[in-house]
């Protein structure tokens, strides 16, 4: 009977007869289809859109987001699917959703605009009022349908542009004229010599102390994001000085992190923030570039200090992301916070039902009650009202809790997963690889699957020396790759080669180099698409590491294994043009402060034959010097470079390796000798003011 009411369920969503359809309904993104039966007459992004509004001098509203985003959900169920808000929409503007996802270039140009104007930072959805000539003269997130608390609602908004638009020319012309701030890196205006020297790591490490949570770990306040690529610094610091204040944040941060409702501790993998300071009210969202992100980092910490936990959320994240997220070995983007309308439903637990269920499979009173605390499952509730939402406790492992969590799976299956974004997006995906990758260094079966995973991503993603942006699952790509599609495959290409020694992953890497420095690198300037928006590529690591970063780390590396200095020089060349940002406050933009620290100190490379670098595979990992990477060489014995230069050659590799790591020495000696000379220039300095 069941099946019969679901089958008929599904009949009734496939044949439903819509009241509406707007032009939405052509285009793939899910996002968008979400929206193709609105009220509102829904345009994409495109020629159409600015035809019509420019034909029938119409103002523009323009809506960012993405399928699984909260509050766009929210936005769409109070307003656009509300017939007095789709009416004014429909009279007085033409009104283009953009997936963010499907077109991140354009997201970002409004996004850098909204910081620009605002001074903090955007979000989803971001609304967006232009002329019909698409010149921006509002901008904001969420907007209520109606007006209330300080705030003004669509009922209010919409009529009142469109009033003035038509009959206060001269109002709308100031409005104009105050948006008329840039919203591009005026890198030129930036322009510095980087200095560094040891003052430059310890200005970081004070910096990230300043909004270190030294109670929960993690960054900053509420909401509190994961912001991987903080804690990647504070681990390349600790490799390059020993420090270990900037290990014992990143160690913090992250065993934090994995022991907290950030994580889902019954079936693994993030979700994408914290809604609160101690990690345990998460936004419900599971996002692929959260979580690839991620693993490597426990990786980096299990070398380190190899505790079981760090293990664990490795095993279970990536089986996890393989579990919901993979198919034919593509991962899709993200899945939704929300299951049968309610945030979080998928994931959270009533006390009793919990209760009630263990009992009838055997567990005592005693059992029932450790597991549950251990767990965070609380009688009272600790997310909304009754119900609960796992962390870990403080107190030892209960015995039978693997028994525990494998009847809270039971249960998960008796409810609806979150809506998945089968979207299948370039960049996410080989982050994704990447991670598998870094995995393999602590269990070889990773190695296999991402070796399969990369031919999957590039056989359905490229096209020769061009890489596609996006694309629906089991459909073709057509939209042409981005800076951030081009830059994260060459960073995953590095690592399959670091981790196999293939040579035709650094070939592949290479070209897509050269493809993306043609495409993307003009007059200077670093540009997102290559499709005339010149948005041009910010620094930011706010949500997901920034492209151009990576961009500069894999050309850091290429420039050294494949000896392209020149493409050292566009490193170089770049990091001045940011000069008086990472002279000043580096922790703005931590993966570029990480590249900086890389070109400064230099890219050793060991060379040597196949089989030897196999069989001295531990000795090299734990060789003491933070940037060394390793290529086959012809022929025996050992060969150690950095760029330009040669200076360690020998049949074994323990001689090569006391030169190496006496290249770290030297840094450390030249940086403590600068170090001293201004320490002793302050104190000279406090010494004569009064």
């Amino acid at each position: 009977m069941k099946t019969v009411f679901v089958l008929f369920a599904i009949a009734g969503l496939l044949f439903a007869d819509h009241n509406h359809s707007n032009a939405l309904s052509r285009e793939a993104s899910p996002y968008l289809q979400q929206h193709a039966h609105n009220p509102v007459n829904w345009y994409p992004w495109g020629k159409e859109a600015f035809d019509k509004a420019k034909k029938a001098d119409k103002l523009i509203f323009l809506s960012i987001g993405y399928s699984t985003c909260h509050w766009c959900h929210v936005m769409e169920k109070e307003s656009f699917e509300d017939a007095e808000v789709a009416a004014l929409l429909n009279r007085d503007y033409v009104a283009i959703k953009v997936d963010r996802e499907q077109l991140p270039q354009i997201d970002k140009k409004y996004q850098q605009l909204f910081k620009a104007l605002k001074g903090r930072s955007g979000g989803w959805p971001l609304s967006v009022f232009l002329t019909s000539d698409q010149k921006p003269f509002w901008i904001t997130t969420y907007i209520p349908r109606e007006s209330g608390y300080g705030s003004r609602g669509m009922l209010t908004l919409l009529p009142y542009y469109a009033t003035l638009s038509r009959k206060h020319p001269e109002q709308m012309m100031k409005l104009l004229a105050a948006y008329e701030v840039t919203d591009k890196q005026e890198a030129g205006a930036d322009r510095q010599t980087v200095l560094f020297d040891r003052l430059l790591l310890d200005k970081i490490v004070r910096e990230i102390q300043v909004a270190y949570d030294e109670k929960n770990g993690g960054f900053g306040g509420r909401p509190k994001f994961p912001e991987a690529s903080k804690s990647a610094l504070l681990l390349e610091i600790y490799r390059i000085t020993g420090d270990q204040e900037a290990l014992m944040m990143a160690k913090r941060t992250l065993s934090k992190m994995a022991r907290s409702g950030l994580y889902d501790q019954i079936d693994g993998g993030f979700f994408r923030y914290a809604t609160d300071r101690r990690w345990r009210i998460p936004h419900f969202e599971k996002m692929l570039y959260t979580n690839a992100e991620l693993i490597p980092l426990y990786v980096q910490l299990y070398q380190i200090s190899p505790d079981p936990l760090y293990l664990k959320v490795i095993r279970e994240t990536i089986a996890e992301m393989d579990r919901h997220y993979q198919n034919e070995g593509l991962y899709f983007s993200a899945s939704d916070a929300d299951s049968d309308g309610e945030e979080g439903g998928y994931f959270i637990y009533a006390y009793q039902e919990v209760v009630e269920g263990l009992k009838t499979r055997g567990f005592s009173d005693v059992e029932i009650h450790s597991a549950l605390s251990y767990l965070g499952i609380e009688e009272d509730g600790n997310i909304d009202g009754e119900f609960s939402h796992s962390h870990l406790g403080s107190s030892g492992v209960p015995d039978k809790i693997e028994d525990v969590k494998s009847y809270l799976r039971e249960l998960r299956q008796t409810r609806s997963f979150p809506f998945v974004d089968r979207k299948i997006i370039t960049s996410w995906n080989a982050m994704m690889v990447k991670a598998l990758f870094c995995a393999g260094e602590i269990d070889g079966r990773y190695t296999e699957v991402a070796k399969k995973r990369m031919q999957a991503l590039l056989s359905t993603m490229s096209r020769e020396d061009l890489l596609y942006h996006q694309v629906l699952f089991g459909k073709v790509p057509t939209q042409a790759g981005l800076l951030e599609d081009y830059a994260f495959v060459i960073d995953a290409l590095i690592e399959a080669q670091q981790a196999t020694h293939d040579a035709s992953y650094l070939q592949r890497a290479e070209r897509f180099a050269q493809k993306a420095v043609s495409l993307f690198y003009r007059h200077g300037h670093w540009y997102l698409s290559s499709d005339g928006l010149d948005v041009e590529a910010g620094i930011s690591d706010k949500y997901y590491t920034s492209p151009l970063s990576v961009m500069l780390w894999g050309l850091e590396s290429l420039a050294l294994l494949e000896e392209k200095p020149g493409m050292s020089e566009i490193v170089s060349r770049t990091l001045a043009s940011y000069g008086k940002m990472l002279n000043t406050h580096p922790v703005m933009a931590p993966k570029l402060a990480a590249v900086l620290l890389r070109h400064k100190i230099g890219t050793i490379v060991l060379r040597g034959d196949r089989k030897d670098l196999a069989a001295d595979q531990t000795r090299i990992a734990a060789v003491d010097y933070p940037f060394l990477v390793t290529k086959i060489q012809e022929g025996g014995g050992y060969l150690a470079c950095k760029l330009g230069t040669c200076f360690a050659e020998a049949d074994r590799l323990g001689p090569v390796i006391q030169k190496i790591e006496a290249e770290k020495r030297l840094i450390g000696q030249k940086k403590e000798k600068r170090w001293r000379w201004h320490q002793k220039k302050r104190r000279m300095k406090r010494w004569v003011l009064p």
